[in-house]
């Protein structure tokens, strides 16, 4: 969901910041300013979480995914004969008309463009829906909240906004074109009595205490109540009258006193002198409202340990109105409330600890494949990620693999194409089912035939039914206990990698990334193509589209290039082909970048420099492993991984390379 400020970037700097003073004693949480709960559902597997936010999306989506432990049922919906609520919705012979409040409201109806008339009406439907059926005493509480918080998360991805809904756009952006789908959420059960509350933090801090305590106020003078009215509206369905061109309800009594310069600095001194907290983390930016040494100094009179400011870069909001600062950066400011001690108002302590710059662990910025899939670009991300354009329609993945890079990129549309159709089988499975249900499905495949680290007899029964039956859900199981984690096949076709024993599982780290990547693949427009690469239709693209490729490489060995794992081996004549590929995309004006290495323990890709040389638009960027990109001319060492691009990767500038 398209939040602004939403900290899910900055998760593992929060966690690292909090993993310094923690003791293993902590048991609460509370998430004073939730937002979209990012930051609730990321501890919610360690602490009770306490969530809060003065809007009532959030409190929805609060209430279904922090509060909420169970399996949702939906037994009372059976009996009219609905078993799936979301097939239901999603279902376009069941979309009856309603009152079209939301149609007349935000669709060309009513003369605006949040969504098309159809998406619409659907929305108008589904919501009514649902508080019909809560009045009938078909819902439970839990079951109630669960679906309409999954409304409200689908809506931005069919909305014509620029990220927020404090206008619309004037043509239509293709995702709004897009038809409206409902999914379910992921719902972690920690086993414990999580609380939600949807009320002014200031008040709620004065009768709660709670081991941990992280603030994420707002920092400007964007209004979020303005800027999310559209969900806010549905999200609480009482249908005001709408008001202007961007049909907005009355949402006075919504304003945050932290987006306005007069009262920002009272508030939150009033909110930090009344927290009752062990820890507390707050979030704020170098541009907020309150300057930072104000800000410092405040926490300083409060706080009975020395107070931490760590500065994190983070990419800027894109919004009209140009910085006066150079570049954004986060900051993560620690404090204790164990017991309060006072300072003078001028005061700011000499004992603060400061970082210039922190940069995160991998981890906090990237999604990891759920495959451990040979030649992965996983931790070259960071090198690749941001050679690529800020803004692309269509990405092709064409030799997408494990998917590493493609599910990290920001597009409109997705294509993840490889010949390797029982990898892409996987990715299609992880597509139809939510993360709990593959979470399920796999342990009751590892419970039914007792795979461990340690029965190699279990599984090379599993294998042998695996091979007699092929289907994606025992490959991905059959993986996680295999010898490496590896793929690998026989020239038929049979899955052949040996036991792993005292290696392989389905472990927690396997579970975290399983859950992450689908999570994403859920959020994304994707397709998963089984082509050959000079088979996949590229006259489909046009100039604001991207394609990405990462072949096997003609110098190095691995055991899916080699034409003896049941798929086409490489060689010179599949690696020119490619760079005609290449040739016909940049005659089109279609951007492209390609990994590959130049040169491999005393091996010359020569194919691969010449077609450099005789292209004058080809721009060549070194990688390497300590993260820090080299120039053309540095000196090679015994691999020299680069990524080929037919623009400059600086500037993204394309009309003087064609």
């Amino acid at each position: 969901m398209r939040y602004i400020g939403s900290k899910r970037s900055l998760l593992e700097n929060i966690d690292n910041v909090l993993s310094k003073h923690i003791d293993g004693t902590e048991q609460t949480f509370l998430d004073l300013f939730a937002g979209t709960n990012v930051v609730g559902r990321h501890f919610k597997s360690r602490y009770t979480i306490i969530s809060n936010d003065i809007l009532y999306f959030s409190f929805v989506n609060s209430k279904a995914t922090i509060e909420n432990n169970d399996k949702l049922t939906f037994n009372g919906l059976k009996k009219i004969g609905i078993s799936n609520p979301f097939e239901y919705f999603n279902d376009d012979k069941n979309i009856r008309p309603t009152d079209h409040y939301y149609e007349k409201a935000y669709s060309p109806t009513g003369q605006a463009m949040y969504f098309t008339k159809n998406n619409a009406q659907r929305i108008d439907f589904i919501r009514d829906s649902i508080d019909d059926w809560s009045n009938k005493k078909l819902l439970s509480k839990n079951e109630y909240y669960y679906l309409v918080s999954s409304l409200v998360e689908s809506i931005p991805y069919i909305s014509n906004i620029t990220g927020t809904y404090g206008a619309y756009l004037k043509k239509w952006d293709n995702r709004a074109l897009n038809k409206l789908y409902v999914r379910p959420l992921d719902v972690i059960d920690n086993g414990r009595a999580n609380k939600s509350y949807n009320v002014d933090a200031n008040e709620l801090i004065k009768s709660i205490k709670a081991d941990i305590t992280y603030i994420d106020t707002p920092y400007n003078n964007r209004q979020y109540a303005s800027n999310y009215h559209v969900l806010e509206n549905i999200a609480r369905n009482n249908k005001p009258e709408l008001k202007g061109k961007t049909s907005i309800f009355d949402w006075k009594a919504l304003r945050s006193d932290y987006s306005m310069k007069k009262r920002a600095l009272n508030a939150m001194e009033d909110l930090i002198k009344n927290i009752n907290s062990r820890h507390v983390i707050l979030s704020y930016s170098n541009e907020g409202i309150i300057p930072e040494a104000e800000l410092v100094n405040l926490i300083n009179k409060y706080s009975t340990a020395d107070v931490e400011v760590y500065h994190i870069d983070y990419r800027k909001y894109k919004s009209k109105i140009k910085s006066k600062t150079s570049g954004l950066n986060e900051m993560l400011i620690y404090l204790s409330k164990s017991k309060a001690r006072n300072f003078k108002n001028n005061e700011i302590s000499k004992s603060i600890k400061k970082t210039s710059t922190w940069k995160p662990r991998l981890k906090a910025s990237y999604i990891k494949s759920p495959l451990n899939y040979i030649g992965g670009k996983y931790k070259l991300l960071p090198q690749i990620i941001p050679l690529f354009p800020d803004k692309i329609h269509t990405f092709v993945d064409l030799f997408s693999g494990g998917a590493n890079v493609g599910i990290n990129v920001k597009a409109d549309k997705y294509y993840f194409n490889d010949m390797n159709y029982r990898i892409n089988d996987l990715f299609r499975l992880f597509d139809r089912h939510s993360a709990d249900e593959l979470v399920d499905m796999i342990h009751n495949r590892i419970n039914e035939y007792g795979l461990s680290k340690t029965n190699k007899e279990a599984y090379l029964n599993f294998r042998k039914a695996y091979n007699s039956n092929p289907n994606p859900l025992d490959l991905y199981v059959l993986v996680s206990y295999s010898y490496n984690y590896q793929f690998r096949f026989n020239n038929s076709m049979k899955f052949n990698n040996p036991f792993g024993k005292n290696r392989s599982s389905f472990s927690k780290n396997m579970e975290e990334h399983l859950r992450m990547f689908v999570n994403k693949l859920h959020t994304i427009d994707a397709e998963f193509t089984d082509k050959l690469f000079d088979q996949f239709d590229t006259s489909i693209l046009s100039s604001k589209d991207f394609v990405y490729m990462d072949p096997p490489y003609l110098i190095t060995t691995g055991n899916y290039n080699d034409g003896n794992r049941g798929f086409l081996n490489w060689g010179a004549k599949q690696e020119k082909s490619m760079y005609q590929l290449m040739d016909n995309l940049t005659s089109r004006h279609i951007k492209f970048a390609l990994s590959n290495v130049l040169n491999h323990k005393g091996r010359s890709n020569d194919l691969l420099k010449e077609y450099i040389d005789a292209r004058n638009y080809i721009t060549v960027t070194h990688l390497n492993y300590t993260y820090r990109n080299s120039s053309y001319n540095t000196k090679n060492e015994e691999s020299d991984e680069v990524v080929i691009t037919n623009y400059n990767p600086k500037t993204y500038q394309v009309d003087t390379l064609f």
